[in-house]
């Protein structure tokens, strides 16, 4: 609607060669400082074509409004502006002033590629998804978790696989652990997975003993319980070592290892599996 030269509702046409959604969150933050703080708003994403861009520029001709864009495409943006001066449509560079302040304060060119922030948006969500899952699937909480899993961590109890998981999901690795007792049978689904996605976790009983008294006495209770017994110890390691045997998978020593340490030679174990998979 226009009164005199004017458009009583604004129009904002968002133009972008990503989602356009930047654009979009500037242009209702400006309208909130007018008024009832309302704009009509329509979001083209995507733009790669000059074609799209001449379309849209008839539309705007017609009906009146702005242009508010972020294209970080050179001949996108350069077609745009000079295609919307000669119709006399007023546009907005949401990105390209922030663009050329960074590039000229660190003295690097931007990638100038549509949808990083998206990209990087994806990489934090698929981090909080694993980090889920490994809270879901810790120390055989839900066998199920095994079928889903990249990588299955298994061992006796104190051979970090709680941590491990944990880092790996910072990595977007998703992870669980099984822990393995000589009372327990342990799930059927780690004797059909594929040996790279399953890694053993073995520990050296001098190592494993003062740090489950250091546990127990965490805990309240007394330091000489079975648990922290070192027959107990060795019976538990010589039961899981047998159980990887069985199950075929590369067992990792994490005697006087840092989490870092052993969680790279969990990928490692990972992803060489994954290449011979495919070749």
């Amino acid at each position: 609607m226009r009164e005199g030269n004017k458009i009583s509702t604004p129009s904002v046409y968002i133009l972008s060669d990503s989602l356009g959604e930047t654009a979009e969150f500037v242009a209702k933050a400006a309208a909130s400082q007018f008024n009832s703080g309302y704009i009509n708003i329509t979001r083209y994403p995507y733009i790669s074509h000059e074609e799209q861009i001449d379309k849209i520029l008839d539309e705007v001709e017609l009906e009146g409004g702005i242009i508010a864009y972020t294209l970080v495409v050179n001949e996108l943006r350069e077609y745009l502006i000079t295609k919307a001066k000669k119709k006399n449509i007023y546009t907005v560079d949401i990105m390209g002033p922030m663009l050329q302040a960074l590039a000229e304060t660190c003295g690097k060119s931007p990638r100038m590629e549509p949808g990083l922030l998206y990209k990087l948006d994806e990489e934090y969500y698929n981090k909080m998804e694993a980090i889920d899952f490994a809270v879901k699937y810790d120390d055989g909480k839900n066998s199920q978790g095994i079928l889903h899993a990249d990588i299955v961590l298994i061992g006796v109890s104190r051979t970090s696989k709680t941590p491990l998981c944990m880092y790996l999901a910072h990595k977007r690795v998703k992870a669980a652990n099984i822990p393995l007792i000589p009372e327990v049978a342990p799930p059927e689904e780690i004797f059909n997975l594929p040996r790279h996605k399953i890694v053993g976790l073995t520990v050296n009983p001098e190592v494993l003993t003062p740090i489950r008294q250091e546990r127990l006495i965490s805990l309240g209770l007394a330091s000489d319980a079975d648990y922290a017994n070192m027959e107990r110890i060795f019976k538990e390691i010589e039961y899981a070592e047998k159980i990887m045997r069985r199950v075929g998978c590369s067992v990792i020593n994490v005697s006087n290892r840092a989490v870092e340490e052993t969680a790279s030679k969990v990928l490692q174990i990972y992803y060489r599996g994954e290449r011979s998979e495919k070749s």
